[in-house]
């Protein structure tokens, strides 16, 4: 039987850093997407010197083909690829550079979503103030959602059937298994990389991103955050809210962190 980072090598369809001293996970819009082009533009090309020595996650709502997107859009900024990419809110992970599923972690959710798609589909049908959006999505439903017409007590049918939802920057719904997010299905591939905790930074800046910081994991919780997760902060010992927006508020994060030697 192969150890779990040999496990997880075998799947992807490029190598991971050997040895890196920095894992750093990031949301994308608002997070790594957010701020001043000058400053996202310096960001990104540090994350391209320090390949070997920072283990770059995309963590994000968005999935894989608007990420493939954001690459070819992002591409004159000089965003890489990262190593790895968790996307749909946690019920995806990929290889950054081909983003291809990884199945050691989709399979199980896949599973699991399967049998709970039908009856979460009747729930949600003609349900006012959410509309579907356009995902590529297999394991959750993503709507837009209209906070004046969505009825709250909707949450509590679509957990008792197995659900687990998030509301995010007032215009997102998110309807996954439960005990799927950002923050659970992070702490799988951790585990999987053998990564040690202390060198891990999360960072982001909405309300889906509230699991990867209540894992313990230091974060950053950049400038523009919402309000919504900005509330939670005197609960989470190890996120650092920075003053910075977006890129810049995630290179302040990790400086508080003590990896300012991997700008050297």
């Amino acid at each position: 039987m192969f150890p779990s980072r040999q496990l997880l090598q075998s799947q992807l369809s490029a190598p991971l850093p050997a040895a890196p001293e920095l894992v750093l996970v990031t949301d994308l819009d608002g997070t790594l997407l957010g701020g001043a082009s000058e400053e996202r533009r310096s960001f990104y090309r540090w994350l391209a010197q320090q390949r070997e020595r920072v283990l770059h996650v995309f963590c994000t709502g968005r999935d894989l083909g608007a990420i493939a997107a954001v690459l070819q859009e992002d591409e004159p900024l000089g965003l890489s690829a990262p190593h790895l990419v968790i996307g749909d809110v946690g019920c995806t992970v990929a290889c950054g550079a081909s983003l291809l599923p990884v199945p050691l972690a989709v399979d199980p959710i896949e599973a699991r979503w399967k049998e709970l798609e039908a009856p979460l589909r009747a729930l949600l049908q003609g349900q006012p103030g959410l509309e579907l959006q356009p995902c590529s999505s297999n394991r959750r439903l993503a709507y837009y959602v209209d906070l004046e017409r969505f009825n709250p007590g909707l949450i509590d049918q679509l957990e008792a059937a197995g659900a687990s939802c998030v509301l995010s920057d007032d215009r997102y719904f998110d309807v996954l298994p439960a005990g799927v997010n950002k923050g659970a299905t992070l702490l799988s591939l951790l585990e999987w990389l053998e990564a040690d905790h202390a060198t891990v930074v999360t960072a982001g800046d909405t309300l889906n991103d509230l699991a990867m910081f209540e894992t313990g994991l230091n974060g950053v919780m950049v400038g523009n955050a919402e309000p919504a997760l900005v509330s939670h902060l005197p609960r989470l010992p190890s996120v650092y809210r920075a003053q910075a927006p977006g890129c810049a508020g995630i290179a302040e994060g990790l400086r508080h962190f003590g990896f300012d030697h991997l700008w050297d």
